[in-house]
């Protein structure tokens, strides 16, 4: 698979299209940011205290534009999470290559932030399943790590069926903060 950075892919199932986000998504991902039952299950770890509730569209454009700007520069790729049922972004799928003096060094990142009607064991385990084996390739690393937190139910049930262990370990922000919650499968 080539760089994703050179080229982002898109990636789709029968449900579910994978693309990089973009600006017009924003009416569509206000939906999922400004949804209070899905706040508590984004990952904001290590965001510089950010939490991503957001409540104008105004502000939704602005971080859209800081993860493209973060694409541009190869720190991370936001896909946008096109139900091809409706035609409506759900939410996205953050990828990033960890580089850190931790354990979770060389591995990949995943962050799954979806409305909180997509927050069910069939959604979950649909888009999980269209990203993961291609993240190995993807970011050349032998480990993924995602977070979820032990009220997770749904995600963390998907997470056990997929090969994933909830790691002992802790990873370490670039403020030193440690975060835990975070399962982690091998190539």
């Amino acid at each position: 698979m080539q760089n994703v950075f050179v080229k982002c892919p898109v990636i789709e199932n029968e449900r579910y299209l994978l693309r990089l986000v973009e600006e017009s998504d924003a009416k569509d991902l206000l939906k999922v940011y400004s949804d209070k039952r899905a706040l508590p299950f984004f990952n904001s770890d290590n965001c510089n205290g950010t939490n991503f509730y957001l409540q104008t569209e105004e502000k939704m454009v602005s971080y859209i534009q800081f993860w493209l700007r973060d694409y541009a520069n190869r720190i991370h790729v936001r896909f946008a999470i096109v139900d091809k049922s409706i035609d409506e972004v759900i939410g996205t799928i953050e990828l990033l290559h960890r580089k850190a003096n931790d354990f979770f060094n060389n591995c990949c990142l995943l962050r799954l932030d979806v409305r909180a009607d997509y927050e069910n064991t069939a959604d979950i385990r649909n888009l999980l399943s269209l990203v993961l084996d291609k993240v190995y390739d993807m970011f050349n690393c032998a480990m993924i790590t995602t977070k979820a937190p032990n009220y997770a139910i749904d995600r963390i049930a998907v997470l056990k069926d997929m090969g994933f262990e909830l790691s002992e370990e802790y990873l370490v922000g670039h403020n030193k903060r440690v975060y835990d919650g975070y399962w982690i499968k091998r190539k």
